[in-house]
């Protein structure tokens, strides 16, 4: 069986750790199944976004989004935001779609998660 891994970045694991403990048991449980399915399907159930042939999955959890990527051994997870965060950061864009496309379109949702990626390389870690 090969083994798989949910990877948090030191961003995630930052915004995790910030939280009261029963929701990151919460959120931390929300992984159980994901393995298989991240291994076995196209995580067709999970919102799609790309952009330069990289793609995130974002899963919604109550008031969090949880956006991810597949990784050789598991999933990485960049970010978990609030989603009043989201809606803020979408009313200030301007952007008049869906979440997901929105997001996808917006060139500076691909610069939070690539500051949290510079700001992780900075401190030695892989993501």
């Amino acid at each position: 069986m090969r083994i798989f891994q949910i990877i948090f970045n030191p961003t995630s694991a930052a915004e995790l750790a910030a939280m009261p403990k029963n929701l990151q048991l919460n959120i931390l449980g929300e992984f159980r199944g994901l393995p298989t399915e991240a291994m076995s399907t196209d995580l067709e159930r999970f919102g799609k976004m790309e952009r330069e042939g990289r793609v995130l999955h974002r899963m919604r959890l109550g008031e969090y989004r949880i956006y991810f990527e597949r990784h050789a051994l598991g999933i990485v997870v960049h970010r978990i935001l609030n989603k009043n965060s989201l809606k803020d950061f979408l009313f200030r864009s301007s952007l008049p779609t869906g979440e997901d496309e929105a997001l996808e379109a917006n060139p500076k949702f691909w610069e939070l998660i690539e500051a949290a990626r510079r700001k992780d390389g900075r401190r030695g870690a892989a993501a």
